[in-house]
């Protein structure tokens, strides 16, 4: 069967990856202007409060994600916001504990400042969390005009673990051809005929799995990072 893991946007997003760290500075410009929202989103969701380009934590974010791009490797399978997402966590929670610490010492209070690691390490798990949750409903509401939901899903997923593999790999094809996802975009079906000329599936699968394969499609081009770490992961 032929793969197609990444989408022509991600494909596209993967070149200027590859551009910056061979040292185009234009490449690099493009991804930071194109994921200035991301840096936004992601800074807000762990700080708990709207964060805009004139707050620290933005700052920090941003040269996170420079960081990201740097050292992002695509056969890791995760998307390069997914690896951002980690590594902007992973300063801004520095970020947060070194303003903790100061606080601290100058309040005299050096016993309190492990406590207060550990506040910290609750409160990004919890925003972690609310992200997920925040992902999760954003995929039931672009799944509704399909007519489709988590219940159902879980009623129709293939029960067998080759088999979900299989339809995870049908669905990375469709996704990565524009007009397959035009057309279910606009006619709320899949083109059978034509994926079943691409892939080693037979019609009366594809027909069987067809709630799920749209489901996968819905989820590989849509903004999910955390939620599509765990179906790539499950490719591997």
């Amino acid at each position: 069967m032929r793969l197609a893991l990444f989408t022509n946007k991600e494909k596209h997003e993967l070149h200027l990856v590859q551009q910056a760290q061979a040292g185009d500075e234009r490449a690099l410009h493009d991804l930071l202007d194109l994921h200035t929202p991301f840096i936004k989103k992601t800074a807000s969701f762990i700080c708990k409060r709207k964060i805009d380009k004139h707050d620290e934590e933005y700052s920090i974010a941003y040269e996170a994600f420079y960081e990201a791009v740097q050292n992002y490797d695509a056969s890791a399978s995760a998307k390069l916001t997914t690896f951002a997402h980690l590594i902007i966590k992973r300063r801004l929670i520095d970020h947060i504990r070194k303003e903790a610490r100061t606080a601290t010492m100058v309040n005299g209070e050096a016993a309190d400042i492990e406590l207060a690691h550990r506040a910290v390490e609750v409160h990004s798990e919890k925003e972690l969390t609310k992200l997920r949750q925040y992902e999760i409903l954003q995929f039931q509401m672009a799944l509704d005009p399909y007519e489709l939901n988590f219940e159902e899903l879980t009623k129709v997923a293939p029960k067998h673990e080759d088999s979900r593999r299989g339809m995870i790999e049908v669905a990375s094809i469709i996704a990565g051809i524009p007009e397959f996802v035009e057309h279910l975009e606009i006619k709320k079906t899949l083109p059978l005929k034509q994926i079943e000329e691409l892939v080693d599936v037979s019609r009366k699968t594809l027909e069987r799995h067809r709630k799920y394969i749209i489901a996968l499609v819905i989820l590989m081009t849509g903004d999910y990072p955390l939620i599509n770490q765990i179906i790539k992961g499950g490719m591997r």
